[in-house]
């Protein structure tokens, strides 16, 4: 067949001040997309445009600030609906006739609800808190909830608690860090990620690639997740967690199975997940063994008998719209934890029309969940967590309003860590060390210094928390958890607030 000349344009460009740059060459060690190159000869440091994914590792790094990257000025005429995306998007498939990879979470512009949710504040009536000088309590714990409780009162004051718990996770602050599997990123980023968790009084979810030995440490705060690959999965396995995940669907690919490209299946990754070094590693779309609540059931109580019934056990469901109505069922099957994950929902590798167009926001999925379960009256029977694009400390108080327990982050997490969303996750040759397994560029996470980072986003976040919880007059997160009537909603159709079920702003 003939080779096809390209019709792209770099869809960016690099400018180099050459009155500033000396020649130091770290540009080129730093990029691993090979974009600047030195030539000897010339005594040049040249650059290829067209391999540029605009990841600003190169103007970070440049000691005099001599590198600019900026969006190619050469642009396609404007046009609202044949967008210079779609147009790169369908020249890119007629000359590979392959689908196209992306990576990170769906990035258009009209699936945020959050920003059009605002929070009450307390005025005269409820007076506000400080939270500097009164203690606002932040804690909560996941687990099924008994309807009620026997205390037994005992001569000299004492009491007991005669009912018997069902197992609980207890966060020091509703955030856990969400499943990014050891293949998908390194295991530095990994032990940033356990070590956090395991520091700070949270969680730090597996993903689907099993767990490195050299966690085995910190299981006290890790969440062990099970996928329909089954990789890595054993009864160790399952063993060194605190709780574990069923993961049905994610928000980046519902209705998918998951895939880590043969290029980033080296051998410490391959042993783990028990398949040959260089395959791909495919997850099934379904469960084989799951076509009806009775079947997930089954695996649920087959998970908790192989952990003698000491684990809380999640099941995690991409966002759809009949999310409601599996997650009555997940209760059903006895699950202790409910996960949703939203359209927003990032992944390291993800055909990009799946990504883009499949699946809904978390907020209206989360809000329909809440709903139905309450109207059920199983609300107490689970807990809910909700993942998918959560950017802010707001963004979580306004999740707990809309019914959340605790929340996922993801995306963030590897923000705090320096990634830079370029969306090239499945190359495996991440600038920052990040979503890579090569030996060498992933010594560039180190995970003293992003554990660190990692801590001081949650301690951040879990200030803001505070005082917002204070400035609604809240003392306790309990207070907020799906209390939708400290919500209003701007912008918003009628059929949007029926489904929040949120009045808008002014009423």
């Amino acid at each position: 067949m003939k080779r096809i000349k390209t019709y792209l344009q770099p869809e960016y460009v690099i400018e180099r001040l050459k009155d500033r740059c000396n020649k130091c060459k770290i540009c080129v060690r730093e990029c691993t997309y090979n974009v600047h190159i030195y030539n000897p000869k010339r005594d040049e440091i040249l650059s290829r445009d067209e391999y540029c994914v605009n990841c600003q590792r190169c103007v970070v790094f440049c000691p005099t600030k001599a590198i600019r990257v900026r969006k190619n000025p050469n642009t396609y005429r404007e046009n609202y609906h044949w967008t210079e995306e779609v147009i790169r998007s369908i020249k890119q498939q007629a000359e590979t006739g392959r689908i196209l990879l992306t990576g990170m979470g769906c990035d258009k512009p009209h699936l945020t609800y959050w920003d059009r949710l605002l929070l009450n504040a307390s005025q005269v009536t409820n007076p506000s808190i400080d939270p500097l000088r009164e203690p606002i309590e932040i804690r909560t714990y996941l687990g099924k909830k008994s309807e009620h409780v026997n205390i037994n009162y005992k001569d000299g004051g004492d009491i007991s608690l005669e009912t018997e718990l069902a197992p609980q996770l207890r966060l020091e602050t509703p955030i856990l860090f969400a499943a990014m599997s050891f293949g998908a990123v390194n295991l530095n980023v990994h032990r940033a990620l356990a070590r956090a968790a395991a520091e700070y009084g949270t969680y730090f979810n597996t993903g689907e690639g099993g767990l490195h030995p050299s966690l085995y440490k910190y299981s006290d705060h890790i969440i062990i997740q099970v996928a329909s690959g089954r990789f890595g999965v054993n009864a160790e396995y399952l063993n060194k967690g605190a709780a574990i995940e069923i993961k049905i669907g994610q928000g980046a690919k519902p209705g998918i199975g998951g895939h880590l490209p043969g290029e980033k299946v080296r051998e410490e990754i391959a042993k783990l997940r028990m398949i040959p070094v260089g395959t791909d590693a495919l997850s099934p779309a379904p469960h084989h063994d799951i076509y009806s609540i009775e079947d997930l059931k089954q695996l649920v109580h087959a998970l908790k008998e192989a952990t003698d019934y000491t684990k809380p056990v999640a099941v995690k469901i991409a966002a759809v719209h009949n999310s409601a109505a599996i997650a009555s069922g997940i209760v059903r099957a006895d699950a202790d934890i409910i996960v949703l994950d939203g359209v927003r929902g990032s992944t390291g590798a993800a055909p990009k029309v799946i990504r883009d167009n499949v699946g809904i926001p978390i907020e209206l999925a989360l809000a329909s969940v809440d709903k139905r379960l309450r109207d059920e009256g199983i609300r107490n029977e689970v807990s809910i967590i909700v993942s998918g694009g959560i950017r802010s400390s707001a963004d979580v108080v306004k999740a707990i309003a809309l019914g959340a327990d605790a929340v996922y982050i993801g995306t963030a997490a590897l923000v705090a860590m320096g990634c830079t969303l370029c969306q090239r996750c499945y190359t495996g040759r991440c600038p920052w060390g990040i979503a890579t397994t090569d030996p060498e560029i992933s010594k560039r996470i180190d995970p003293d210094v992003a554990s660190a980072r990692l801590k001081n986003l949650l301690q951040a976040w879990s200030m803001e928390i505070k005082e917002i919880l204070g400035g609604m007059g809240m003392n306790a997160i309990e207070s907020l958890r799906g209390n939708r009537l400290q919500l209003r909603a701007v912008g918003l159709n009628d059929a949007e607030l029926k489904v929040l079920g949120v009045k808008a702003a002014g009423e």
